[in-house]
């Protein structure tokens, strides 16, 4: 089985190579000591977040601090251009297990979109507690998976406002039931010039007319994924996998 993987803060593994050390502290140690047990000799993965990653050795094992000698570096790299899901916000939490899977499978960022069809609404306090619950989550896929880096949270959007995403370096592939392009088929030029692609899933009841054609009037392009309409929770993640063997990355 692989070894775990805890996180240390951004630039926590700078410099560290083969034969140093790395603590872990605070919730990561007493996770590692506490929950897991891990004890001196067993094999862990550290990573910083943000593409750093290293193989270890419990060297101690305590509930606050967990000390690692480092065997092997083995960074994640940053592979352009970034992959970006953005979810509608949907009800049973849909809409946070699309964004969980999303991460095992590679993505670079989740947007959360308040889109008009949506019945779960961000509001006030609920919309700071809800987007924490969401950093949260995308952290501990992250970890999960292996992953060396942990993907960004993006600002919230809402409505037509999507469309703001848009840009001449960014290609935003609208995941719609009706259109007549593939994803699967859709010409490489249509992202060959971008530094980001993003996926626009809607909610349960769908894109609205008006923000599909703030959408397309921006540049967005509509792709359907197959014969089938997926749910919320599977739209996403799937149309990733399909991106991702796009472009060569799975």
């Amino acid at each position: 089985m692989t070894a775990p993987l805890f996180l240390v803060p951004a630039g926590g593994l700078d410099g560290l190579e083969p034969g140093g050390h790395v603590e872990l502290t605070g919730p990561e140690a007493r996770h590692a000591a506490t929950v897991m047990r891990l004890g001196p000799s067993e094999p862990i993965l550290v990573a910083d977040g943000r593409g750093a990653r290293v193989h270890g050795e419990v060297l101690q094992a305590q509930s606050e601090r967990v000390l690692v000698v480092v065997r092997a570096r083995d960074d994640e790299p940053v592979e352009g251009p970034d992959v970006v899901l953005v979810q509608a916000l949907s009800k049973g939490d849909r809409d946070l297990l699309a964004a969980q899977t999303a991460v095992e499978l590679g993505v670079g960022g989740v947007v959360p979109w308040e889109a008009e069809r949506s019945i779960v609404r961000w509001k006030g306090a609920k919309a700071e507690r809800a987007r924490q619950k969401w950093a949260d989550a995308l952290a501990t896929a992250a970890k999960q998976a292996r992953r060396g880096i942990v993907p960004r949270l993006d600002p919230t959007v809402s409505g037509t406002g999507v469309a703001a995403l848009a840009a001449e370096d960014v290609c935003v592939l609208v995941l719609h039931e009706q259109a007549e392009q593939s994803l699967s088929t859709l010409p490489e030029q249509s992202w060959a010039q971008a530094r980001r692609i993003a996926l626009v899933v809607g909610p349960e009841g769908g894109v609205s007319a008006a923000e599909l054609m703030a959408l397309t009037a921006s540049g967005a392009l509509p792709v359907r994924l197959g014969p089938h309409v997926l749910r919320a929770s599977t739209a996403g993640p799937t149309g990733l996998a399909v991106m991702q063997h796009r472009l060569g990355r799975w």
